[in-house]
């Protein structure tokens, strides 16, 4: 977790290729988060989600040289363009390679005050399209879905050994899927005469276990499995929510959070933390003055979530699901 410092542009530059070739993703809702976030002259900026650096690059100007960006991923494909963005950037720069709830958590062990925070929560285009990944249900892949392929078990070590009890819980809380238990035994069934480590065959046993006219609605039929799978798979709620409140831990006073989500169940997570950051008084209704004297710790800066405009929308079809919160912290 170093400081990155003008002066190293040989690395710089031998990764460039590499980095131009991955900021082919289209960040989502770039005017929107930079409105939302308003980042001045020497503020500190935590990117949570570094990635290919999309919003970086909207932010960091607005920083200018007395100010910090530091970002954060678990996934290692993403230092190199962070390596080429502090060579384009003026402020100080730092990557801190770990998922962001605990680079949030060292950041403030170490006393770091954040003026502006953003959490991307959405995968993005360069990890979607890399096969090895296997996180497309659309191209036959190993079945993986790690954010960081160095540690933690795959999709297809986790089909290998969960029950089907397992199986039937995570498709239903995490996929919403309603054909969950015969996909779930299905899958079991499949593991007994062969391992299922490839996307093709996670979509194969889906298609034959689902009724055949919900092959042709709602979408790819293994859509909401491989959803429920990646969740599982990076343990991406709980992480949110550990997250979120080392963000507000180290988010300065007058300090702004933004957080984009891609699916209701993120979303409801991060609507019900701000909602309660920003509550004041919980007094039951009935009694005729407050008692608890409950101040709220936050305002919100977004009275709802906004979504892409529908120029966005034409120009990138997979921020469709993209959802924008934001508050400020009192003080």
């Amino acid at each position: 977790m170093k400081w990155m410092r003008k002066g190293c542009r040989t690395l710089a530059s031998a990764l460039s290729n590499v980095s131009t070739e991955r900021q082919i993703h289209d960040p989502v809702l770039v005017d929107e988060v930079v409105a939302a976030l308003r980042p001045t002259v020497g503020d500190t900026v935590v990117d949570c989600t570094f990635g290919a650096g999309g919003h970086a690059r909207a932010l960091a100007p607005a920083v200018g040289r007395k100010g910090t960006y530091i970002g954060i991923d678990r996934d290692a494909t993403t230092e190199p363009n962070f390596i080429a963005f502090s060579e384009q950037v003026d402020c100080r720069t730092r990557f801190v390679r770990t998922d962001f709830a605990e680079g949030l958590n060292e950041l403030d062990g170490e006393g770091v005050v954040a003026d502006v925070i953003l959490m991307d929560l959405g995968l993005s285009s360069m990890q979607i399209d890399r096969l090895e990944r296997g996180f497309s249900y659309s191209r036959n892949a190993p079945l993986d879905m790690r954010m960081d392929p160095s540690c933690g078990e795959s999709a297809a070590d986790l089909l290998a050994t969960a029950s089907e009890e397992d199986l039937v819980r995570w498709m239903r809380t995490y996929g919403e899927e309603r054909y969950a238990k015969a996909i779930a035994r299905a899958i079991v069934r499949r593991r007994t005469e062969k391992s299922i480590t490839c996307t093709c065959d996670l979509v194969e046993v889906i298609r034959a276990a689902i009724p055949t006219p919900a092959l042709f609605a709602g979408g790819h039929p293994a859509k909401r499995v491989f959803q429920a799978l990646r969740i599982v798979v990076n343990d991406e709620l709980g992480i949110l929510e550990r997250g979120l409140e080392r963000a507000f831990d180290v988010l300065a006073p007058g300090g702004r959070l933004a957080v984009i989500s891609f699916h209701s169940l993120e979303d409801r997570i991060v609507k019900r933390f701000m909602q309660a950051k920003s509550r004041g008084c919980i007094c039951p209704p009935d009694l005729p003055a407050c008692v608890c004297g409950r101040e709220p710790e936050a305002v919100l800066a977004l009275s709802k979530s906004q979504a892409p405009r529908k120029d966005e929308l034409e120009r990138n079809p997979r921020s469709h699901s993209a959802r924008l919160r934001a508050l400020v912290k009192a003080g």
